[in-house]
């Protein structure tokens, strides 16, 4: 149950009340909302961002300290940090295309007269899957749904470092798997 606004958005965000959220919301979340999207160009990314921002408030909560800033600044600093991964998630996802597409170029194309994406969708889908499953669960977040580093951390509960390390050992993994793929091809 929700206790009332109190005069105090500072505490009452730090205190976790729901109504002072809400209220922080329908003030900050216009502002918050046209940083995304200056920065990103895309309304429904910055609708994205925009609720990512206010649930890392509320679960960071606990965190902020009201006498080192403003709520508003608060949120901004979030919001700032949110639209830094959607940048790096659009890099890491034009990388992605990008190497696909130059490795794509590079394969004899004698060899693979015939082959069509379904069969490189089975070959990915089962060399993922030979993957240890840390691995492999943190390589589906980050392909599958886009999620950066810190995003796969929170998700699976486990440290950022560790996510790293398990993303850097898989695609380490799967490039060397692959890359015996074509050469049996």
């Amino acid at each position: 149950m929700s206790t009332p606004v109190t005069t105090d958005p500072a505490a009452g965000l730090a205190g976790g009340d729901e109504a002072t959220l809400t209220a922080a919301y329908h003030r900050w979340g216009p502002l918050v909302h046209v940083l995304a999207q200056r920065a990103l160009g895309d309304s429904r990314e910055a609708e994205d961002i925009t609720q990512q921002v206010f649930l890392a408030a509320w679960r960071g909560r606990a965190a902020y300290r009201p006498e080192l800033g403003s709520p508003g600044a608060w949120l901004t600093g979030i919001t700032r940090h949110r639209i830094a991964d959607a940048l790096a998630a659009r890099t890491r996802r034009a990388a992605l295309v990008e190497g696909a597409g130059a490795q794509y170029a590079a394969m004899d194309h004698r060899a693979t007269e015939g082959m069509d994406s379904a069969v490189d969708r089975t070959l990915m889908n089962q060399e993922l899957a030979r993957l240890p499953v840390p691995q492999r669960t943190v390589l589906r977040l980050a392909f599958y749904e886009d999620l950066t580093h810190p995003q796969i951390a929170e998700r699976t509960g486990l440290p950022l470092g560790t996510v790293k390390s398990h993303a850097r050992r898989g695609i380490r993994s799967l490039r060397t798997r692959l890359a015996d793929a074509e050469d049996d091809r």
